[in-house]
């Protein structure tokens, strides 16, 4: 819907300056600088959060073709900016207000869904379920946050007549923001757990503060097995105002009896009893999240009168819910994004945000299905598709599909259409695509992951996965452990520790990391010729790659005088040549670890060098902390630190321009607080280490390292395994093979028993030596297939627990995984 800015100046309690009359009609909201779209009917809402404010970014915005802010700060409309404003107090709260207005205007059933875990999968097989029968609008992905519900609710329209929205909440007084926005008439309490306890006095108190989603509800769907969600429903006054309650449960009797479950191969079938009758279903899943999550569903379903048999022949068709984008390596040096979760407008947007972030190829490529249930007719729907990924800058559009192939005269760019997957595929050649990053973004139905297969370079089936939404978790961690003012440099040298340099480089570029560090020069060039723009510090500078320092602007650390003295000779002859500003270096001092840096006795000759040359600045100064992470070396560590602040005011005190000063890495950074001075070093606790317990229980898991099993075999007992027969059957045994052995960076140190990896969720022993290129475990009584996954390590088995068993550290097993191992880089 479009609205005009004076409506949306009233709805959000706002004082309207309006400027550009010719830009007064909204469509869109906008809520990130980073994330542009259809600028023209474009609402930016200058966010302020303890890390942010958008209020920074208006000017840049403007710029960039955004007319109209909704902004706090009243020093914004006394600039002569060309833009129209409305002044309001707080903009999330404005925000929050203007979806609630734009919700009332609809008079439609809404499901609302909270719980500690599967509203997003409860939401999305909903939807599964239910569009068949229902123009349905739901949240994009998981949104469902203060600032991503109000998001959500916007795209209601008058062309749906049923919704779909989550919520979610981390600390008390925030539900009842949510629910004023979604007002359900329909709920489902998925389940309770313990995320966010840290931020609430007991289990009780949460309960109740998502219960308030469900006040003003007609009905409320939940299991009654979880006793604390059943007993605050019972405590509260909402069943006395007229909500419905619709339970289920596996032991207590409920309006849907769970009878019996059986597992089988692919599926497992449900008995339950609904007003005095046996009924059944059948799903394409065995584990128990999605057992429960189904139920719901279920329960929803009968709720809604539908007849079992309808129910039931749907259930069967259910289809995985992707929570996650992900990147691979492509053919022809291209980056593949595969994302066939759904192909609605709202998920389209927000993978388009995604591959606009990515850097490594200038070049866009689009590959689309049909959007299937939109509820506009063909013309309206690819126009607005069409408009859409211009303002995001494809460059290229493969569509597949009847609905989209018939609209092709709306796309004005480079275009191929065709009928179906298996079309495509029939007339696919590789020297189609070369050095570009490629979207792929279909229905489940059209089947992409043919596509996908096609596009990717590695067919090796062992992988490292990256989470890219855990960097950014661990990056925010440690920003917030900072004065807002101290800036952060980011380590990603040595592949950035084996996760791939470019791609946490690009991550970490997109939410304004200040500086970025690599080991050598080569790592650096490869970074800006990706698209990385951000200061970069080069900590091993050679005399040979000075000239591609200075060419693309790479900083490096200087650590003694005769790295000084031959990289300002290599500044003074290219400014010879061209025109150079004086350039910028970082000044290496050693406080005790003595492996690299200007000693204390070299620091007046430094002074003087650096006081004479016109053609370098010094940007830093800094030290490398011996033992910050162990507490028994703390003395020793305050000595580093009082040491570095003599040694670097002799320096900084004898220049006029400011001279950030660092010391801090990770462990440092939280355990040393005082000695933040100008900036940090971020390193191993952005793959999420942390030198204690408490704090590590704040970090997510990055990397994780999987392979699949090539071969199953019985080894009699007395029976030998592998080279020079280190393994020994000691009774009759079951071994699988992996395709993963020390070629791939697995640890010869790792054979013999001395780890487990994990198959079907436990432990399976290595058994004799590691090979080259694979590895026998014991997976006796595991029952385990051929083609099963197995996990070497990541978020139920740390690396941190294999580093403690072969007497190393996560550092040198993250760094050693070979670059032949496919990574997967994914962002939910």
């Amino acid at each position: 819907m479009i609205y005009d800015l004076s409506e949306i100046a009233t709805a959000t309690q706002g004082t309207f300056h309006c400027r550009l009359p010719h830009f007064t009609k909204i469509q869109h909201l906008l809520t990130d600088s980073r994330k542009l779209g259809m600028a023209d009917q474009s609402l930016f809402f200058a966010l302020k959060g303890e890390r942010h404010n958008g209020h920074h970014f208006i000017e840049e915005l403007i710029k960039s073709g955004i007319h109209n802010f909704v902004v706090s700060e009243p020093h914004l409309i006394s600039k002569d900016l060309p833009a129209n404003f409305i002044l309001v107090n707080d903009t999330l709260t404005a925000l929050q207000s203007l979806a609630t207005w734009h919700r009332n205007k609809f008079s439609i059933p809404v499901t609302g869904i909270t719980g500690s875990n599967g509203k997003t999968i409860i939401k999305e097989w909903l939807y599964q379920l239910l569009r068949d029968d229902h123009h349905i609008v739901r949240s994009p992905k998981s949104y469902n946050s203060q600032i991503g519900v109000p998001l959500s609710v916007w795209q209601l329209n008058s062309e749906h007549n049923f919704a779909l929205f989550e919520a979610g909440i981390s600390v008390p007084g925030e539900m009842q923001k949510l629910q004023q926005i979604i007002q359900p008439t329909i709920g489902i309490f998925s389940n309770i757990g313990q995320a966010h306890d840290e931020h609430f006095s007991s289990m009780e108190q949460k309960i109740k503060e998502k219960l308030l989603l469900f006040q003003h509800c007609n009905s409320l769907v939940y299991c009654k097995d979880y006793t604390g969600i059943h007993d605050a429903v019972l405590q509260s006054s909402y069943t006395d105002s007229g909500l419905k309650l619709f339970t289920w449960s596996r032991r207590l009797k409920a309006d849907l009896q769970i009878a019996r479950v059986q597992r089988q191969q692919n599926e497992t079938h449900i008995q339950g009893i609904y007003q005095s009758n046996f009924i059944n279903i059948v799903i394409p899943f065995t584990d128990d999240a999605s057992i429960e999550n189904a139920i719901n569903c279920w329960a929803l379903m009968l709720l809604q009168e539908y007849d079992n048999d309808v129910i039931a022949s749907r259930m069967e068709l259910l289809s995985p819910v992707a929570m996650r984008l992900e990147m691979k390596e492509g053919i022809n040096n291209c980056s593949v994004i595969n994302d066939s979760y759904n192909s609605d407008l709202g998920s389209l947007n927000i993978a388009l945000d995604f591959i606009s972030q990515q850097k490594q190829h200038n070049k866009k490529t689009l590959i689309l299905s049909d959007i299937l249930q939109s509820g506009k007719n063909d013309e309206a729907l690819y126009s607005e598709v069409a408009t859409l990924i211009k303002n995001k800058n494809i460059h290229r559009l493969i569509g597949i599909g009847t609905g989209i192939s018939k609209q092709a005269d709306l796309f004005e760019m480079d275009k191929k259409f065709f009928a179906s997957t298996d079309d495509f595929l029939a007339h696919y050649s590789n020297n189609w695509f070369g050095n570009e990053t490629i979207l792929l973004k279909g229905a489940r139905m059209f089947g992409f992951e043919r596509i996908s297969k096609a596009l990717q370079q590695k067919g090796h089936e062992t992988v490292l996965e990256i989470n890219l939404n855990a960097v950014v978790h661990n990056y925010n961690y440690y920003r917030a452990r900072i004065k807002p003012d101290t800036k952060m440099m980011c380590m990603v040298k040595a592949f950035a520790y084996g996760s791939g340099s470019f791609e946490i480089a690009n991550t970490l570029q997109f939410h304004r990391v200040n500086y970025l560090a690599v080991a050598y020069a080569d790592e650096g060039v490869e970074l800006r010729k990706s698209g990385i723009t951000v200061p970069i510090m080069v900590m091993n500078p050679q005399e040979q790659t000075f000239d591609n320092l200075i060419q693309y602007h790479l900083e490096p650390e200087i650590y003694s005088f005769r790295v000084l003295g031959r990289f300002s000779e290599a500044v003074k002859r290219i400014s010879s040549q061209q025109k150079l500003n004086a350039f910028p270096i970082h000044i290496k001092l050693d406080t005790g670890m003595h492996r690299l840096g200007f000693e204390q006795s070299e620091i007046a000759e430094l002074v003087v060098r650096l006081k004479n040359n016109k053609h370098l600045k010094i940007e830093s100064v800094f030290t490398h902390l011996v033992g910050s992470d162990e507490a028994s070396l703390d003395s020793y560590t305050q000595q580093q630190y009082q040491l570095f602040q003599q040694m670097s005011q002799l320096i900084t005190s004898r220049f006029d321009y400011p001279v950030l000063k660092h010391a801090l890495n990770s462990s440092g950074i939280l355990r040393f607080p005082e000695m933040q001075m100008d900036m940090v070093r971020l390193g191993i606790g952005l793959h999420g280490f942390a030198p204690t317990a408490a704090e590590q229980r704040h970090l997510l898991n990055v990397a994780t390292l999987k392979s699949t099993i090539s071969q199953l075999h019985t080894v009699k007992q007395g029976e030998s395994i592998g080279y020079n027969r280190k393994g020994i059957a000691k009774t009759d045994i079951q071994i699988a093979t992996i395709g993963i052995g020390y070629a791939d960076g697995i640890n010869r140190k790792m054979g013999n028993g001395a780890v487990s990896f994990l198959v079907n969720g436990k432990p399976a022993p290595t058994i004799g030596n590691i090979c080259m290129d694979m590895c026998m475990i014991d997976v006796t009584d595991l029952n385990a297939k051929e083609g099963d996954e197995v996990i070497i390590f990541g978020n139920d088995y740390p690396v941190t627990q294999i580093a403690k068993a072969i007497d190393t550290i996560p550092y040198e097993i993250l760094s050693c995984i070979s670059q032949r191992v496919k990574r997967v880089y994914f962002h939910e």
